[in-house]
This record gives structure tokens, sequence and C-alpha cells, in this order.
């Protein structure tokens, strides 16, 4: 029986350090952002970061409590039947892609 062996071209089409996944940079979209961007470079100075202010910290807190305890008390509260049908309506929306 023959052995396998790897060819001797093999290291010479393939390159270990290739990148994994594209280095291209993702545009900017926003024209607002973009000048925001082109001004810091030209500058060499950031624009000062405004925090939201309309939004109340206590209820960012309150709302962020709950998402973290939200799947697991859910699926404390649920029957056994409550999950095998979700799970069913989960399988067929994977089937129906």
């Amino acid at each position: 029986m023959k052995s396998l062996s790897i060819d001797k071209n093999f290291s010479k089409w393939h390159n270990e350090t290739m990148p994994k996944r594209s280095s291209k940079k993702k545009s900017i979209r926003d024209v607002n952002v973009l000048a925001s961007h082109i001004v810091e470079q030209a500058t060499g100075e950031s624009l000062p970061k405004t925090e939201d202010s309309t939004k109340n910290p206590a209820a960012v807190a309150l709302g962020r409590l709950g998402g973290l305890k939200g799947g697991k008390a859910r699926a404390e509260k649920l029957t056994p039947e409550q999950r095998k049908e979700i799970a069913r309506g989960a399988a067929k929306a994977r089937w129906e892609r």
C-alpha cells in the first residue's frame, strides 16, 4: 500500500501568514461621522464626546439588571409543555430557511 506524501510544491502556494479575514477597513457611511473623523485627523485633536443626557442612569441600571436575569427567570417559569412548544417553533423556523 502506498503511503500518502505531501506534495513538495505545497509550501510554494500555501502561506500560513495569510490573514484570516479581509484587512480592508469598513468605510464610514454617515457623512457627519466621516466629517468628524477628517477634522480629527487634520487637526490632531479629538472632539469632546458628549454623553447621552436623555437617558436616566437609574432606568439604564434597572434595564440591564432585568436583561441579565430575564432568560433564566423566564426558563424557570415555563412548563415542560411550553418549552416543547417553543423548541418546536424554533426548529420549524430553522428548517424553513
